[in-house]
């Protein structure tokens, strides 16, 4: 299930301090670039999410472990790389292995509920499998024609069509697979999975398997946000929710750890610890990178409060719509605010105390910005 890059038999008792734990962290998120399939394959799953400012949180995620990665390459190469559209700790990409592990998730119904006023939806759900098993792949505006059943409410509080909404949990039940995107829109096709785990052994070895990829994605973590972690794979696995809680305890026995400054944290038992002072490089990186995404432990490791504050009244916002974390070396530092005008890329910097005012900084944070660019497939910006 991937990471072998990174399991190798080491001494893990000196890593006790926060100053060592987050070499660590950076260490083992920075690999050398590699080819999309390949970092894909490491980590297991990338986090998706729709806005852009400037790239999607999924490109700004690769574009720090693919080599010459481009904006939108992840979508353009969807069909040929082996991955699925899917929930693990919350929605995004996940290796097919993985995809595997969580399904089938037929025995779960979730809020369809087994009485007679839920009939219309299971009878609708069962037309629009048949409608789209008939077609061989489906645009939900397709299936919005052929059926045209009203509106909902969607998780952010808008309107969606009815019959989107039920692609969308037919999707995550596994009756159906994200075929492509066309324009950002889901092409649906329909899918039939392997049987389920026939004992309680192979039951618990995939569960075990879902806490381990989370983990290696994921680690070093803060005893409380391990709990966490483990606990968001009901989205991964909902038919096996009531298990997680024991899942929990044989991680906590499995996994290596370490006291520091009062907190116990855990990572990969056999997994290749830093030493070496971190590399001089900066890295503006997208809120929801595994470095980053878990706000307590950003808090533990690097001091400050980060939030992620694009649904945030204007007037209340304190770093920016969509600030980007400011990695210098081994500390995260400040923020940068990203926006393209008239084809040039722009930048405000924020920083926690003051901007570092040795010339490695000033040099490396241009190299960024200029790797930015052609991420973006921008010009590089002329200097006087």
């Amino acid at each position: 299930m991937g990471g072998n890059d990174l399991e190798t038999p080491v001494q893990l008792l000196l890593m006790t301090t926060l100053c060592e734990l987050r070499r660590y962290t950076v260490a083992r998120n920075f690999l050398p670039p590699t080819t999309l399939k390949r970092a894909l394959q490491r980590m297991g799953f990338v986090q998706a999410d729709p806005i852009r400012a400037p790239a999607r949180a999924q490109d700004l995620i690769l574009r720090q472990r693919v080599k010459n990665y481009r904006a939108g390459d992840l979508e353009r190469r969807y069909e040929s790389l082996d991955i699925e559209e899917d929930f693990f700790v919350i929605y995004g990409f996940v290796t097919r292995s993985l995809y595997e592990l969580m399904h089938p998730r037929s025995e779960w119904t979730g809020r369809i509920k087994e009485d007679a006023e839920r009939e219309e939806p299971r009878r609708l759900t069962q037309a629009l499998l048949e409608f789209v098993r008939e077609r061989g792949e489906v645009h939900p505006r397709e299936v919005d024609e052929r059926f045209a059943h009203g509106k909902v409410t969607n998780y952010w509080g808008g309107s969606s069509n009815a019959t989107t909404h039920l692609l969308d949990g037919m999707h995550y039940r596994g009756l159906l697979r994200v075929a492509r995107r066309e324009k950002g829109i889901r092409i649906y096709r329909p899918h039939e999975h392997a049987p389920g785990p026939t004992d309680e052994i192979d039951r618990r070895e995939r569960i075990d398997a879902l806490v381990d990829v989370a983990v290696r994605l994921y680690a070093p973590l803060p005893a409380p946000s391990l709990t966490t972690l483990v606990s968001r794979l009901r989205y991964a696995v909902p038919q096996w929710q009531a298990e997680l809680k024991d899942a929990l305890r044989r991680a906590k026995e499995r996994l290596a750890h370490a006291r520091a400054d009062g907190v116990d944290w855990y990572w990969p038992a056999r997994e290749k610890a830093a030493s070496a002072a971190s590399p001089e490089t900066v890295r503006l990186l997208a809120p929801f990178d595994p470095v980053v995404r878990d706000r307590a432990r950003f808090e533990l490791l690097w001091g400050w409060d980060y939030r992620f504050e694009a649904y945030t009244p204007a007037a209340k916002r304190k770093l920016g719509y969509y600030a980007l974390p400011l990695l210098w070396r081994d500390r995260v530092i400040g923020w940068a605010n990203l926006s393209v005008q008239n084809g040039e890329l722009n930048s405000e910097i924020g920083y926690v105390a003051s901007a570092p005012r040795d010339r490695v900084f000033k040099r490396e944070l241009a190299a960024e910005l200029d790797r930015l660019r052609a991420f973006l497939g921008l010009h590089r910006q002329q200097t006087n």
